[in-house]
């Protein structure tokens, strides 16, 4: 039997559509999208900046704030960092640098990293569902602030944060605010314009896109500037040098054009098959929890905390049928609990029992059946395994 998907938080199968772009990009569109002195050029050219007009629709943006990347990690080095490099070359006094103790790893170690440039990383504490305190955030604001990064939607418990409000004290302040869109982007309407949101960041095989593209707005009014990471040609407007990939970003432009058209559809369809899965594990297995249950969260992603006398890696490992991600690290012999859920409150025992489960766009109501009761099987073989 074929395994069930249930990660696509970490990452989603590129879309049959898209592949079909993909491919046609790769075999008909061979320029170099900076060469435009002549036609193959022109037409790869073309295919960036249509794939640039499709992120910036998805973001509610203009066209001339997208900066492509190769992912979300790049695009969240790049704001962090570029945009307190370049403040501090202006002659800015504003050394604090601001993120939340629930943030992916690449934006908490690019806030840490700036500590031997003379900047003050800060990470703040979230309350036990996971959420940034606004009360926490304008107390830390008191001090000077460069940058304040906090991600749209958490990748483990698919808890969203309140940006509009959060944002607006960020603005009031006089710093800028980053975001991380790698989870959100394609699965919520966003519209970059309405929200004080200086540089948000964009992977495009989150959203059913090929792997190795992303993109970083980047506001133009108020206009927010950069000191780019490497050096090069020059290309996106000096702030990422490389030569792009033009079929990928072909593909990525078509993963967001579909998001953007179906996203209720999808929304609506992961609220049911998460609904599904709950219902069939509960009646099997009584004693689960969703971590976070209660706040405000992403369709598609929960963090599912099992009963007391079960531990996720042992479930795990029972059922290889079943591709879920852990809510905790192994490392080494040890069971090292999920930072995300340790800054929640969570205990160690507790983190040990979560698990990840993200189903997607083509995760069907039977399949969702399939995976509870393969869950729950499983840990009935835990269950009746001599310690």
């Amino acid at each position: 039997m074929v395994a069930l998907y249930f990660d696509h938080a970490a990452t989603t199968p590129c879309d049959p559509r898209v592949q079909k772009i993909l491919l046609r990009a790769l075999a008909e569109e061979n320029g170099n999208p900076h060469s435009t002195t002549h036609v193959s050029g022109l037409r790869a050219a073309d295919m960036v900046e249509q794939a640039r007009a499709e992120v910036a629709s998805l973001l509610g943006a203009d066209v001339r704030e997208i900066v492509f990347t190769s992912g979300a990690t790049e695009s969240n080095n790049l704001a962090i960092k570029g945009a307190v490099r370049h403040l501090a070359a202006q002659g800015s006094a504003r050394r604090r640098v601001i993120t939340v103790a629930t943030e992916h790893k690449c934006v908490l170690q690019s806030v840490q990293d700036l500590a031997c440039e003379g900047f003050e990383p800060v990470v703040l504490p979230v309350n036990a569902n996971g959420q940034l305190e606004p009360s926490v955030l304008a107390k830390a604001l008191e001090v000077p602030t460069a940058l304040v990064s906090i991600a749209a939607a958490n990748n483990e418990t698919g808890v969203l944060h309140d940006l509009a409000l959060l944002g607006a004290l960020v603005t009031q302040a006089g710093a800028l605010l980053h975001t991380d869109l790698a989870q959100s982007a394609g699965k919520i309407p966003l519209d970059l314009h309405a929200l004080p949101v200086a540089l948000a960041s964009v992977s495009s095989h989150k959203l059913y896109g090929p792997k190795g593209a992303g993109a970083l707005f980047v506001r133009r009014s108020p206009r927010v500037r950069l000191t780019p990471l490497f050096s090069g040609g020059g290309q996106e407007r000096g702030m990422r040098s490389g030569t792009l990939p033009g079929f990928l970003l072909a593909g990525f432009g078509a993963a967001c054009r579909i998001a953007q058209a179906e996203m209720a559809q999808d929304a609506a369809h992961l609220v049911r098959v998460q609904a599904v899965f709950l219902a069939r594990l509960s009646a099997q297995l009584p004693g689960c929890a969703v971590n976070a249950g209660g706040a405000e969260r992403l369709p598609g992603i929960f963090s599912l905390r099992l009963p007391p006398d079960l531990r996720a890696v042992d479930v795990l490992a029972a059922m290889p049928d079943l591709e879920v991600s852990l809510g905790s690290a192994c490392s080494s012999a040890e069971l090292a609990p999920s930072y995300v859920l340790a800054a929640m409150g969570l205990s160690f025992e507790e983190a040990g029992r979560s698990l990840r489960l993200s189903p997607g766009r083509f995760t069907s109501t039977a399949e969702a059946e399939r995976a509870a009761d393969s869950l729950a099987q499983a840990a009935l073989r835990v269950r009746a395994t001599p310690p």
